[in-house]
């Protein structure tokens, strides 16, 4: 079986190095950083992406996450690509599943078995 891809979109370096590798220990999967909806949709035609992961609020420009995950799912090349929004607001997370992501976590589960629930649908049993 494949390594899992996941595309990490708008964290900032500490918190893509953490959920990186978080991801990486937790279910052998490589994480790819975005800055961008645009950058984001480039790295879905490069190969097969498992999950998207956004952030509330992209680090570069302030863009708000839930906007992203609607670009996502409105183009043919992420519309089935398993999403979540990173945010510890039940609000943010509410609003990002109303425009097609999974339930998501937040930065401050990373390494939790909360976020380690959410994600094993998604990247298979963690530990592996």
């Amino acid at each position: 079986m494949s390594k899992p891809r996941v595309v990490s979109v708008g964290q900032c370096g500490v918190d893509h190095g953490a959920i990186s590798r978080f991801l990486q220990t937790g279910f052998g999967a490589q994480t790819i950083a975005a800055d961008s909806a645009e950058e984001m949709l480039d790295l879905l035609d490069d190969g097969d992406v498992t999950l998207v992961l956004v952030n509330r609020v992209l680090d570069l420009d302030g863009t708000r996450g839930v906007d992203v995950i609607r670009t996502l799912k409105a183009d043919p090349r992420g519309a089935n690509v398993a999403t979540m929004l990173v945010s510890n607001f039940a609000s943010a997370q509410a609003e990002a599943v109303a425009v097609g992501a999974l339930p998501g976590f937040g930065k401050a589960d990373i390494g939790r078995q909360t976020a380690s629930q959410a994600l094993e649908p998604i990247l298979g049993t963690s530990g592996q």
